[in-house]
């Protein structure tokens, strides 16, 4: 039910589509409604116990099981209302629980009264399906709800502990400006951080037929399980939510997500550090139940005819409700699992299951000092020139004095221009999502860009800044352009360079280590007008020397950021320490199934994700092995193959190894085999991204075939 802000969600790039739903429409919304559901759907699975239930079939409302909140306080929403225990706004009748809002007295601290009823401490329970049945009332400004709040905030204040809304609406039967009826419900969970920065997820839903909520009644529900909420609407499931499931690699390192869920952040008491959760927390404690009607507030007076219709605020349009119940699952009380009510398509993103706000895992880093090109005169797949909500789209432009740069531009629409590496942004096939590593670079590493105002916003008061994003907003950093090295704002006409310290973003709290967004823009709402150029746009150590980098794949031991990979043919690669040159080597058997072997650097195969840069040695530089073969493949004429992969195998080149530098196939001797990264650049590599390097017998062509390789590495050639 709390709510925040909508202005304050443009902030972080992942939630700017999200925030642009939630001011046109709900701020509750994160997907859209769904496809009209089947006329029959199945009733609750067996197995639910009744665990408590209010039917309402006394006289008056149950203090054993119900308290009042009673408070002008406004919901933390700003909402209109004050919350009473009168009669007038809260009563028993025919076997109904009715809530009225109503106006209030000339006078009165809020111009509505109405009523909030809550569970806590009388009925709290962790897991379970909690079900209402009830009719809502409607008119704009109305804000009707049923959902749960943790009894004790174990995790924090909100929404560190969570929330879950089973049932929302606002404005029911208020009609838009084409005709069409608002008649949508909301299920949403609210985790994240502490507030201004909390997070929220969840989905809207239209009933069957165009029906409307606020005509007749429909029972409400979510099965809460550990690890799962899912939302229901006469037994209909239309929404799924889970945890954070994470991917780790053989070290137990976390490296990637394989689904985006709920999340909370944990403050360490001992440091003082905050700390991200991806678990169950905050949805595994006792939570109760709380059913109110709101007046007003940031989101219903945002949408619909906005603001609030009093004349519908009387006796006559109460919010309803036959029942309230929870079951619980005696299959199993300490997980809640085993009762579930389930239909195809209820785990499916392109159905039931939405995506949550969890940070990305960033796999740990290497080390490895590395520059990055965001832009640097050509497009960037993997970092596209972005505008976030404006509407309009970055144009690749030639200036006389820089050559190609992007222009942006900022019309009526607030909004926010740079470059973003998040997969749901980028759209040519040759992109992917390069989170950039820039802690190795913190001591003397900077961003750089070049800017050239075309037009000043019309808004002369108007400040130009620089945010920086990491690890899916979970950090950020805005600056203005006069806190840079050089010091001066923009001026129009003129081509002007601005440096900021890495070191100065870490200290003003971003993550170094997983930088996905830069944008550059003049401050939010006030930048009509604006039309800007942007180029040079780099992350890089300022006093870097001219050594190259290096990297050793393969030497004495597995190095578990490459670990050896079998492609396809299901064997397992290892270590054997019994060969008398060299110690401990890596050996590759090859069966009757085709295959391709070698070392891999992706996280999905064990890797640490960074793939390596080898710009640095396209000078002088070398890819080097040693091979010995064990066993000979049954055909003796088969060729030896040599592949290296870049970026997710966007660029690969495959070489038979008698083309390189010492022109010689393999034998059962020790050999070294080279090649040159101007070469294999060349030939097709984008060497910047190097994340695969394989040898192996042609495809196909390798049955039988034992080998060793050994002193896998890239770095300087040595005279």
């Amino acid at each position: 039910m709390k709510k925040s802000s909508c202005a304050l969600k443009y902030f972080t790039a992942s939630a700017i589509v999200i925030a642009l739903a939630g001011c046109n429409d709900s701020d509750s919304v994160t997907e859209q409604a769904t496809d009209t559901p089947p006329v029959s759907t199945p009733a609750p699975t067996p197995g639910w116990t009744l665990a408590w239930s209010d039917e309402f079939d006394g006289s008056s409302i149950d203090d054993s099981k119900w308290t009042h909140e009673v408070n002008c306080d406004g919901g933390g929403n700003n909402e209109a209302q004050c919350y009473t225990a009168e009669a007038e706004n809260s009563f028993v009748t025919d076997g109904m629980l009715n809530i009225v809002a109503l106006n209030a007295a000339a006078g009165a601290d809020k111009p509505f009264t109405s009523a909030r009823l809550v569970t806590k401490d009388k009925a709290d329970f962790k897991y379970g399906r909690f079900e209402m049945r009830a009719k809502l009332p409607s008119g704009q400004g109305s804000w009707p709800a049923f959902w749960l709040l943790p009894t004790d905030n174990v995790y924090g204040t909100w929404p560190l502990s969570g929330e879950i809304d089973v049932m929302e609406a606002v404005n029911l039967k208020v009609t838009d400006a084409d005709g069409i009826e608002e008649a949508h419900l909301h299920g949403t969970l609210h985790y994240g951080r502490p507030w201004p920065n909390n997070e929220y997820s969840g989905k809207e839903y239209l009933l069957d037929n165009n029906a409307n909520p606020a005509d007749d009644f429909h029972t409400y529900a979510v099965e809460w399980q550990e690890g799962e909420i899912r939302w229901y609407v006469d037994d209909y499931l239309y929404a799924t939510q889970r945890k954070t499931q994470v991917v780790y690699n053989e070290d137990e390192q976390a490296v990637g997500l394989a689904h985006k869920g709920w999340f909370t952040e944990l403050l360490d008491t001992a440091t003082g550090d905050r700390n991200v959760v991806l678990g169950n927390e905050p949805f595994d404690q006792k939570f109760h139940i709380l059913i109110n009607f709101a007046v007003g507030g940031n989101w219903p007076e945002a949408v619909n005819q906005t603001g609030i219709d009093a004349s519908a605020f009387n006796e006559n349009n109460a919010y309803q409700i036959d029942y309230v119940r929870v079951y619980q699952c005696e299959a199993d009380l300490e997980t809640g699992a085993g009762c579930e009510t389930l239909r195809d398509g209820y785990d499916s993103l392109d159905d039931a299951l939405v995506e949550g706000k969890a940070p990305a895992a960033i796999a740990p880093s290497d080390g490895i000092a590395r520059d990055l090109a965001i832009f640097d005169g050509s497009a960037n797949p993997d970092w596209p020139a972005w505008d976030c909500c404006g509407g309009s789209t970055p144009e690749l432009v030639d200036d006389a004095d820089k050559g190609a740069v992007y222009k942006f531009m900022v019309g009526a629409e607030p909004t926010v221009n740079g470059f973003i590496s998040r997969t749901e942004f980028i759209t040519d096939p040759q992109g992917v999502a390069s989170p950039f590593d820039a802690s190795p670079l913190v001591s003397s590493g900077t961003l750089s860009f070049d800017l050239k105002v075309v037009s000043q916003p019309i808004d002369a008061s108007s400040t130009w800044l620089v945010k920086v994003e990491s690890n899916g907003g979970a950090t950020a950093v805005e600056l203005a352009l006069t806190a840079s090295q050089e010091g001066a704002a923009p001026a129009a006409g003129q081509w002007q360079t601005y440096t900021f310290a890495l070191s100065d973003l870490a200290a003003a709290g971003l993550d170094l280590n997983g930088i996905d967004v830069v944008m550059f823009f003049p401050a939010w709402g006030t930048g009509e007008g604006a039309e800007y150029l942007v180029g040079n746009v780099n992350i890089a150590d300022a006093e870097a020397t001219t050594e190259p980098v290096s990297l050793t794949i393969f030497a004495d031991d597995i190095n578990p950021n490459w670990p050896l990979w079998d492609c396809c043919g299901g064997t397992s690669p290892e270590t054997v320490s019994d060969d008398a040159e060299h110690g401990v080597v890596s050996q590759f058997s090859i069966g009757a199934t085709p295959t391709v072997m070698g070392f891999i650097n992706r996280p999905e195969f064990g890797g640490s994700g960074l793939p390596f840069d080898a710009s640095s040695l396209l000078d002088n530089g070398v890819l080097q092995f040693d091979l010995k073969i064990v066993n000979a493949t049954q055909n003796a004429t088969t060729p030896w193959m040599l592949k290296v992969e870049s970026n997710n195998a966007a660029t690969a080149v495959e070489l038979e190894l008698t083309s390189s530098n010492e022109g010689m196939a393999p034998t059962t001797e020790w050999q070294t085999f080279t090649y040159g990264i101007q070469g294999l650049a060349e030939a097709g590599l984008d060497v910047s991204a190097i994340d695969v390097v394989m040898v192996f017998p042609k495809w196909g062509e390798g049955e039988g075939a034992v080998y060793r390789i050994d002193n896998v590495t890239m770095s300087e050639a040595h005279e």
